[in-house]
């Protein structure tokens, strides 16, 4: 077997392990992270508030009285994000893997900007919490090409249980601006299993191209899961039926901070291709908004 479809195996199934596993971190009390005017961030438990200062119980340094106009931002922290007391920092980029989406929404007001090998770029954005709208284009303008390729991204989710099953539809329709061309894309649905940090996603997207839709799916399955506080393990699949063992595998390791993400990866088709193992993948994201 290949390597990069040994790998892919061992992502989706330990991503399965992960997600059935009983995780246990955190405590009753409430925590909350604080981020100064001055740069500084400290994070504790709540002791006492009022309208002019907050009063912080930080590990290390003990009670911390923070004035309300030093603050930048605060914010309260799930229990499950401290891990053996270390911040574990949500994921910046929670909705896809490297391309596909899956079936968890972007939170309303916040959004991301994504660039793959530095043409492809894509902005979403959270209308609300289960819809959000991106686009994308390939600046073929740069090198003096008339013809650009732009494309939509709609997405609607629906938490059937939080942080436990999503589901979701959505499209990517598109075509090229400066010159005369049909609209093309691919309509989908997706479920997924899991929450922001460990989750699998199956779903099915048909193209559309000619005014028609195509009545051969295209399967997807995909999964990701954090192996520490800056690391996750991604596996991206696609699989089309009825054409006997056809398909591309990937596997991946994204490394992120608070305000970045880096993914890392590797694509390969299930037909012999020869001596080619895969063809690399090399995406940067940037969240923002709150």
């Amino acid at each position: 077997m290949c390597p990069v479809k040994k790998v892919t195996a061992i992502i989706v199934f330990a991503t399965l392990f992960a997600l059935f596993q009983n995780q246990a971190y955190g405590q009753a009390d409430d925590v909350y992270r604080v981020e100064t005017t001055d740069g500084n961030v400290f994070m504790g438990v709540l002791i006492s508030e009022d309208s002019e200062q907050i009063l912080l119980r930080v590990d290390s340094l003990g009670e911390v009285t923070i004035m309300r106009r030093n603050i930048r931002r605060i914010t309260r922290i799930d229990a499950d994000r401290i891990r053996n007391g270390v911040y574990w920092y949500p994921n910046p980029q929670a909705t896809r893997y490297f391309f596909a989406p899956n079936a968890i929404g972007l939170d309303k007001g916040k959004g991301y900007y994504q660039n793959t090998w530095i043409f492809f770029n894509n902005v979403n954005y959270g209308v609300s919490n289960n819809f959000s709208i991106g686009g994308g284009l390939v600046p073929m303008f740069l090198f003096g090409i008339s013809s650009t390729p732009v494309w939509i991204l709609p997405k609607v989710t629906l938490p059937v249980s939080e942080d436990k099953f999503h589901i979701g539809a959505g499209a990517m329709l598109g075509g090229l601006v400066g010159t005369e061309s049909d609209l093309i894309g691919l309509f989908y649905g997706v479920s997924t299993i899991g929450n922001r940090d460990r989750n699998l996603t199956v779903g099915l997207g048909y193209g559309y191209g000619g005014g028609e839709v195509s009545t051969t799916p295209l399967i997807n399955v995909s999964g990701m899961l954090r192996t520490g506080r800056r690391v996750y393990l991604i596996s991206e699949n696609y699989f089309i039926p009825e054409a006997g063992v056809a398909g591309i595998v990937s596997f991946g390791v994204r490394w992120s901070s608070e305000s970045l993400a880096v993914d890392f990866g590797l694509f390969s088709p299930l037909d012999d291709a020869g001596d080619i193992i895969g063809i690399p993948w090399l995406g940067v994201t940037i969240p923002f908004g709150r």
